[in-house]
């Protein structure tokens, strides 16, 4: 009877054996309990532990995570009301801490990151959140990287992906925007003016001391205007007459200075 048995004791044991047979793939790690204490880890590839549960493998992921943190409203320092969106990427690097020191890491990260998302707008103003945005990223990182790293978590990268205004806000900006620009503009032209009329200075000093290239400087004024076609008269007032009359006014203002 005995005998009859062993094939189907045999079968029984064999079952059991294998059923202790797990497999982790090349991303994965399993953290090994035996009878409630942590045994180490096993993995990457096939592993075996003693069944009838006796030893529990927990399998960890260990790639890289990426969570979009959903919108929230919060208000900046100067009591701005925005929505922001962010983007965690995060990964397990000791599989071991991500099972016994926190329960359900990956919650837990995306909860953490919530808060200090919240928490850095918070003390800001609304002009650093929008300009300063590789320092609120530094900062969004910092918050919550010395959390993680008790639960065996990397935080690689926590960054805001959108700001939203109020629309009366944007109507503000929108109107300073382009009074920045207007001012701009006008000291640009303003600019361009001064450089020409110094220009022109130095132009006219240097023809007023060469009659020759003051009466080119005519005879081409001439030719651009018969060019147009028009019915334009111009009389020509030879350049000694008004060399003559500037010499006879500066004449008589230094006679009228010395009788004064």
């Amino acid at each position: 009877m005995m005998l009859f048995l062993l094939p189907y004791v045999a079968i029984v044991v064999l079952a059991i054996l294998l059923s202790g047979l797990r497999i982790a793939q090349e991303y994965q790690r399993g953290v090994l309990f035996r009878l409630g204490r942590s045994r180490g880890l096993r993995g990457p590839g096939l592993f075996w532990i003693i069944p009838l549960g006796i030893e529990r493998a927990v399998i960890v992921d260990i790639r890289t995570r990426t969570v979009s943190a959903e919108q929230q409203e919060t208000i900046t320092r100067d009591s701005v009301t925005i929505n922001v969106n962010a983007v965690l990427w995060y990964r397990i690097v000791d599989a071991a801490k991500s099972v016994i020191a926190v329960s359900e890491a990956g919650s837990a990260v995306y909860q953490l990151a919530l808060t200090g998302l919240r928490n850095i707008i918070g003390q800001h103003d609304l002009d650093e959140v929008l300009q300063e945005r590789d320092k609120i990223n530094h900062l969004l990182r910092e918050s919550i990287a010395s959390s993680t790293t008790q639960w065996g978590i990397e935080v690689e990268r926590f960054e805001m992906k959108d700001v939203e205004l109020p629309e009366a806000m944007q109507q503000v900006m929108a109107m300073q925007a382009e009074a920045i620009r207007e001012k701009r503009a006008r000291i640009i032209k303003a600019e361009a003016e001064l450089e020409a009329s110094e220009k022109l200075a130095a132009a006219s000093e240097r023809m007023a001391g060469n009659p020759a290239a003051l009466e080119l400087r005519r005879m081409q004024m001439i030719a651009e205007v018969g060019a147009e076609n028009n019915s334009t008269t111009v009389l020509m007032i030879p350049s000694d007459f008004v060399t003559l009359s500037k010499t006879l006014s500066d004449y008589l203002r230094e006679r009228t200075s010395n009788k004064t």
